[in-house]
């Protein structure tokens, strides 16, 4: 496999020949919960954003009125990024049509909007205060309103906080808007990583080693990310401490040592260890000590993954001659086959919901795929370009991933279905997303 791909054990192996031996619901409003249907039949609810009125009593500086333009595009991206939700933009042409000077929630309504936001903002001091209201088109009334208040220099979080307490009102789930997302950056012979909002935006980076590191792993509570390293030459297993950047040595066994994958409830790292002389998945507790041994097999076993309930790992083996899917209990028992169409597939994410695994297969490029837990559904979800690193978002609604479809490696968003396929970054040498859960 070419370098900057997923990061599989054959890709470790490559590396280590080249180093030296060693809803809430209110009144008439849906509750979206569980109603994500096939992709042929879903239609998203739309909705609309208006710009941000200011209600102050002083006059706004230049930037100031920045703020307020891109707080509603911030909102309008937000809320269009769920795949329950559809934005509906301001039509010049219809209002002329319509005879109508300010845009109503019955002009709303006829634009096909079931869901109208007014935006109100005040700066007091150097505060951004900002109220939005909910409307609904069907009743013309104001089914909720909330405020929120920062330091106006960080509107954007202001805003995402905003957006998650819109989507938690409409369908009863959290928002993943305050969420991040960790990676890895390719440049001058380096692979470091770095941390970033969901969107991409305040990115920071948490390596600077000029080292080759890859395949990092958030803990449950957002607070540490398990990673693998050649910091000392050999595929070691690391822990960095996100509020200091500390990294500590979890897992320096003789040969490699890959593939951290954390437990849903934080207390077991799988991960995959060739101590024994093949490479196999072990479980270690958060600090590196080995619990069990989980496979036993002649066979290359990779790319471990918890199912969010933490009763089964699924992973990678080739011990039926190519790389495939398979589950196992997580005690290394009850193993069965997940994957049978296709000669090379890798890089299982179970989604947090808990019904589906998205994987890469190769069929001339690196497609992403989606198959049911048993096995009796899949589906092509990205095909352009070579796809891979594929990560579900820790409400199961998107998947982020890494793509070639551009030339260079980038980063892509786009939801469980397939659709809103977006590139996230655009300066090259990307691979490796994962998303930081949600923080309550």
């Amino acid at each position: 496999m070419k370098t900057g791909t997923i990061i599989s054990l054959l890709t470790i192996l490559a590396f280590s020949l080249s180093m030296p031996l060693f809803a809430q619901s209110g009144s008439g409003i849906p509750d979206f919960r569980g109603s994500l249907g096939p992709r042929s039949s879903f239609e998203p609810t739309k909705i609309s954003v208006e710009e941000v009125k200011y209600i102050g009593i002083s006059p706004i500086n230049a930037s100031d009125t920045v703020i307020l333009k891109n707080c509603a595009a911030i909102l309008r991206n937000d809320i269009d990024f769920s795949p329950y939700f559809e934005i509906v933009l301001l039509d010049s042409f219809f209002m002329r049509h319509m005879e109508l000077q300010e845009m109503t929630l019955l002009g709303w309504g006829w634009m096909g909007s079931a869901y109208v936001i007014r935006l109100e903002a005040e700066f007091p001091s150097e505060n951004l205060r900002l109220t939005y209201r909910l409307y609904s088109t069907s009743t013309q009334k104001e089914i909720r309103k909330q405020k929120f208040e920062s330091n106006k220099l960080y509107y954007r979080d202001l805003i995402h906080e905003m957006a998650n307490d819109i989507i938690k009102f409409l369908t009863g789930d959290d928002g993943i808007y305050r969420t991040k997302i960790a990676y890895i950056r390719q440049f001058n012979g380096a692979k470091e990583l770095y941390i970033s909002d969901y969107d991409g935006y305040n990115e920071r980076q948490l390596t600077n080693n000029k080292s080759i590191n890859l395949s990092p792993a958030f803990t449950p509570d957002g607070e540490f990310i398990y990673f693998t390293s050649y910091l000392d030459g050999y595929p070691k297993i690391y822990m960095l401490t996100l509020k200091n950047n500390n990294i500590d040595l979890i897992a320096g066994y003789p040969g490699i040592n890959a593939a951290p994958a954390v437990s849903p409830d934080g207390k077991y790292v799988a991960a995959v260890l060739s101590k024994d002389g093949n490479s196999e998945i072990y479980l270690l507790d958060r600090k590196g000590k080995i619990v069990k041994r989980l496979t036993y097999s002649w066979a290359i076993e990779s790319s471990p993954t918890w199912s969010p309930d933490g009763k089964e790992i699924a992973f990678t083996s080739d011990r039926t001659g190519s790389p495939q899917i398979y589950i196992m209990d997580a005690e290394g028992t009850n193993v069965r086959r997940l994957t049978y169409e296709g000669k090379y597939n890798d890089s299982p994410c179970w989604s947090p919901r808990g019904d589906r695994i998205i994987y890469i297969s190769r069929d001339r490029v690196f497609k992403i795929y989606s198959i049911d837990v048993m096995g009796r559904e899949y589906k092509v979800l990205a095909e352009l370009g070579d796809n891979e690193n594929p990560h579900f978002s820790p409400d199961g609604n998107h998947i982020i991933f890494s793509s070639t479809r551009m030339g260079p490696s980038e980063l892509y968003l786009m939801d469980l279905f397939g659709r809103k396929q977006q590139r996230l970054t655009n300066k090259g040498g990307y691979s490796n997303p994962i998303w930081s859960p949600i923080r309550k």
